[in-house]
């Protein structure tokens, strides 16, 4: 069996979900500094930016840059 299915959807591997994915890694980074600085502000920008993360992935695949989007190139792997 090979390690690329064919039914196997490619999830995580389009646009809109790299900018989700980084968007959130930047909100959890920025909240666990703002806990070691005990910001109060910089918690509340981490949790609204972990909040947009889903957001923007989720407008973004709307928009066609999903995996099943128009705008999607799947890249070839082999």
């Amino acid at each position: 069996m090979s390690s690329a299915d064919i039914g196997d959807p490619g999830h995580g591997n389009s646009p809109a979900a790299w900018v989700a994915v980084i968007i959130m890694l930047v909100a959890f980074v920025i909240g666990t500094f703002a806990f070691w600085f005990e910001s109060l502000w910089m918690v509340w920008v981490a949790g609204v930016l972990l909040v947009i993360g889903p957001i923007s992935g989720w407008i973004l695949a709307r928009l066609g840059y999903g995996v099943d989007g128009p705008r999607y190139q799947p890249k070839n792997s082999h």
